[in-house]
């Protein structure tokens, strides 16, 4: 049943090279970043690009101008660049309008923006929806910064274009769909962004190469908040099918396991996602809803409420490396990656393999050893199930619990509880219900 087809370390290599492939490109809510972005997901797995033009209304949000950037730099009275877009693309803040002038430090300053409590770092700032420009730098660089005249260039386009959603769809037996959703707007966030793209294309792949898909799995690849509510807006007649959904983000740094549980706070995938942590034994956090961070509060708004809920590594925000230069490819690890890929595909089997049965043989326990569910010395405990797999799956499947309730009494993982429902029922001891 599993969905990982290859070891771990490979498959931590193979994200992390993804990362790292990506990292230059500066992206944003628009443009060709983007688009590139897509190019190269779209070369892993199959990937659908539709572009929403610019002035689209979308329900209390209009689509955006689009924005394109190919240089940008200060330079002082020798001519020397003392910030440059190229080095680093964080040095820009994002959506800055064109700027082509020269003036004082004292006027360039307030379009200046640093980090005093941590001097060596550049921050990630953007201005999405109020025309303005700037540009961001170490506070030591700003400090170093000598009186005298400076020359401006921000060499970019905010102009009427589109916004680009990507979208990769891989139907199942059933309309009932899984939702993953990562963020693209972000340039040069190795954890922030590309961890979570990394990640979704690798659950895509697998799930793509999965000779048998209950489910049908849908993943969107979109620009932060403006992305969820226009593929939402867009989308409304789809909504219905969403049954389970997760937001991907920060899964590659060394922290342990945060998972953010949907609005609803009981929905399946909350419940399979807590059991799949808490029988892996490692530790983890598991915190409630909260209307802000990523797109899960778009998909849990009250209109919608979907079951999505947010799988991270380290909290955002709550990291010193977020949002700065230091979130880099040395940040995120290749094992921490593939770890987080793991733990995802267990929830993913969980939601697969989970069903209800009725015990055809309910009065007192049927003999097991005579079809060869037992080992020949009593208590034994062989193959891919146990004997108190077996017992608890017997004694719970009354046609009202699913495998889920089975292994969350049980305390089981849910792997060892399917085994043995899948055991049970080739015996004839089981029949599966409708769903």
């Amino acid at each position: 049943m599993s969905t990982i087809v290859d070891n771990a370390a490979a498959t931590g290599d193979r994200m992390h090279r993804l990362a790292a492939e990506l990292f230059p490109l500066c992206r944003s809510l628009t443009g060709e970043g983007v688009r590139q972005t897509l190019r190269i997901v779209g070369r892993e797995i199959p990937l659908a690009a539709r572009e929403v033009p610019s002035g689209t209304a979308v329900f209390d949000w209009t689509v955006p101008n689009e924005w394109n950037i190919r240089d940008a730099w200060i330079k002082n009275a020798r001519g020397e660049k003392v910030v440059d877009f190229r080095r680093h693309n964080l040095h820009v803040v994002g959506y800055s309008a064109p700027v082509r002038a020269k003036m004082s430090l004292a006027e360039l300053k307030p379009q200046l923006f640093s980090l005093p409590n941590q001097p060596d770092l550049i921050p990630y700032r953007t201005s999405y929806y109020k025309e303005t420009w700037g540009f961001c730098l170490a506070h030591r660089e700003l400090e170093s910064l000598a009186d005298g005249e400076y020359e401006v260039c921000i060499d970019s386009t905010l102009a009427p274009g589109s916004l680009t959603l990507g979208e990769c769809f891989l139907p199942g037996e059933t309309k009932d769909e899984f939702l993953f959703s990562c963020h693209v707007c972000h340039p040069s966030l190795a954890n922030d962004n590309l961890s979570g793209i990394a990640l979704a294309v690798e659950l895509a792949r697998h799930l793509a190469a999965r000779p048998k898909r209950r489910l049908s799995y849908r993943f969107l690849f979109i620009p932060g908040t403006i992305g969820s509510i226009t593929w939402l807006a867009l989308n409304e007649d789809k909504v219905s099918n969403i049954k389970h959904g997760l937001v991907l983000s920060c899964v590659g740094d060394p922290g342990a396991v945060t998972y953010k549980k949907s609005r609803r706070g009981d929905a399946l995938i909350d419940r399979a996602m807590q059991h799949v942590l808490k029988t892996g034994g490692d530790a983890h956090r598991v915190v409630d809803f909260l209307p802000y961070g990523y797109d899960e509060r778009q998909y849990c708004s009250p209109g919608f409420n979907l079951p999505v809920g947010c799988f991270m590594r380290s909290q955002n925000g709550t990291f010193p490396e977020y949002h700065t230069s230091a979130d880099s490819l040395e940040f995120i690890r290749p094992e921490f990656l593939a770890d987080s890929f793991a733990k995802v595909a267990a929830v993913v089997d969980a939601l697969e393999g989970n069903a209800r049965f009725r015990n055809l043989n309910p009065k007192c326990e049927p003999r097991l050893g005579s079809r060869g569910l037992y080992g020949g010395t009593g208590g034994t405990r062989t193959g891919a199930f146990d004997e108190l797999a077996l017992l608890w799956v017997l004694n719970l499947s009354d046609g009202g619990h699913d495998l889920l309730s089975i292994a969350e009494r049980a305390a089981m993982p849910f792997e060892k509880v399917h085994a043995a429902a899948v055991a049970l029922e080739q015996a004839g001891l089981l029949q599966r219900l409708e769903a």
